[in-house]
């Protein structure tokens, strides 16, 4: 019973990290100085050390590519609230 659905879950891991691997290249390559103009002009090495999480989160990465989003999210702290309520 239980290992029919640990194949499954080996299968879809695999598919989920497949499709990241395929996204990351397209996203390292293009994508990323198109979310964040500081890493536009990235080097390959930073390309490089992104491409791991790249992989890992791209479904939240593919979201704001696609959806135009061209500046990264202001942080959201106790800090910054305090600062704004002064203000």
């Amino acid at each position: 019973m239980v290992e029919p659905l640990a194949n499954w879950l080996v299968i879809l891991l695999g598919v989920y990290a497949a499709l990241g691997l395929i996204f990351a290249i397209a996203f390292v390559i293009r994508g990323v100085g198109r979310i964040d103009p500081a890493a536009q002009d990235g080097t390959w090495g930073f390309r490089l050390l992104i491409l791991p999480g790249t992989v890992a989160l791209w479904p939240l990465l593919a979201r704001r590519w696609f959806g135009g989003i061209t500046s990264p999210p202001e942080e959201c702290n106790p800090h910054r609230d305090a600062v704004r309520r002064t203000r």
